[in-house]
């Protein structure tokens, strides 16, 4: 059977989640989980692990067009081009990261992994498709170098596990460790809002290259989590464009030809906060305030864990699935996603989504079992829903938010 084992990284990984939890619950420390923070961050990385289905493949050709066409060395795979190809990739790694704090075209890439205002496992799964794309461009420099593409995507696959392990509070100081590498300490101090921790321990693996370039500073008093001026959003879409919209505005209220590359290429201190508040009234604001039911917070439950289920299926048997049944699959997927990060903000129009998912399902369904029966029978149950639209939307919120107000 040709199955893509790489599948097994949702669970594993899911249960890495798990495990920090019920090792917090034990030591009396779960009020380092929010069910809210902990639902957005997996909805992140679940958008991300199955966007690499589709975008994994192009950067492996990037890295082998680049390889092919404008390498400066032919290396060879031992030992020692081992041992320099992961330095060259930490080294290239604390620069991309850098960039991604000081440039705002890449912290609005970036910012999504450090809206959170936890810090556990569930945060490191925050990385998006276009942070992906970000730092290919940087390690693109690999195969420019010489290293042959096999090499520069077995060494990724190991060096990108590592990060998840520092996306923790209930490890302390590891002694001699960290003098070397990044340690969950150094990284609480990345995380933090604290201003003397603010753009610090960029460092990926290696802890060398912030003693080396002056970002150094070590955990001294407790961090505050998230962002200077927190989000407090759990929507998937309002999560990913939000700073990517500030900087649109900004480059559209520029007058100088300054001001607008500054927007892109500046700081993100150098984006008028104001913006962001405009843009929140007119694009996140709150229809209401419902504290959340035990059906809402169920049904949210049940969603995520069939996203993920879904996730490790398509990924797993992607290679016996058309374009098309790959693509349904995909939308089905990222509207679940959409969905709880929309039940979480309490917004009434999520039915919508549901009848959007349901016609996803049809289809998928029609693709896999094809018949003229089962094309009817999507076609009248959608009909039906949307003649009984106004009753269905009416008890769908009714019973997730426990009210509906006008």
């Amino acid at each position: 059977m040709h199955l893509n084992y790489l599948a097994f990284a949702v669970p594993l990984f899911t249960g890495f989640m798990l495990l920090e939890y019920a090792v917090a619950v034990k030591k009396q420390k779960q009020q380092l989980f929010s069910f809210d923070e902990a639902v957005a961050n997996v909805n992140v990385g679940i958008a991300e692990r199955l966007s690499d289905l589709f975008t994994t493949g192009l950067f492996y050709y990037f890295f082998a067009w680049i390889y092919q066409h404008f390498a400066l060395f032919d290396i060879k795979p031992n030992w020692f081009t081992w041992i320099a190809l992961f330095l060259f990739t930490d080294l290239l790694w604390y620069w991309y990261h850098r960039f991604g704090h000081e440039v705002n075209i890449f912290w609005g890439f970036h910012v999504v992994h450090h809206q959170s205002d936890d810090f556990n496992y569930t945060v490191a799964a925050r990385i998006t498709v276009l942070q992906s794309a970000a730092r290919s461009l940087f390690w693109a420099f690999l195969p420019l170098l010489g290293f042959p593409p096999e090499m520069i995507t077995t060494l990724l696959l190991i060096h990108g596990a590592y990060p998840f392990f520092t996306h923790t509070q209930l490890i302390g100081k590891l002694g001699w460790f960290e003098y070397i590498f990044v340690t969950p300490s150094h990284h609480r101090v990345h995380h933090s809002s604290n201003p003397q921790y603010l753009d610090k321990n960029y460092g990926d693996v290696l802890i060398i290259w912030d003693k080396l370039f002056g970002t150094f500073a070590k955990e001294e008093e407790q961090p505050q989590y998230g962002l200077t001026k927190p989000l407090n959003s759990h929507s998937f879409l309002w999560q990913h464009f939000h700073f990517i919209m500030e900087i649109l505005v900004s480059f559209k209220r520029a007058a100088t030809l300054k001001g607008k590359w500054r927007s892109f290429f500046g700081k993100p201190d150098d984006i008028d906060p104001r913006i962001r508040s405009g843009l929140e009234r007119k694009f996140s604001r709150k229809e209401y305030e419902l504290s959340q039911t035990k059906a809402l917070r169920n049904y949210i439950k049940l969603q995520t864990i069939v996203s993920l289920v879904l996730l490790f299926v398509v990924i797993l048997l992607e290679h016996y699935l058309t374009a098309l049944q790959l693509t349904t699959a995909a939308f089905f997927i990222i509207l679940s996603v959409i969905t709880t990060g929309a039940m979480l903000e309490q917004r009434r129009w999520i039915v919508f989504l549901e009848y959007a998912r349901i016609g996803l399902a049809g289809i998928f369904i029609y693709l896999c079992y094809p018949s003229y029966s089962i094309s009817v029978l999507i076609f009248l149950l959608l009909t039906v829903m949307l003649l009984f639209c106004k009753t269905i939307s009416e008890k769908y919120n009714g019973y997730l938010y426990a009210s509906i107000r006008s």
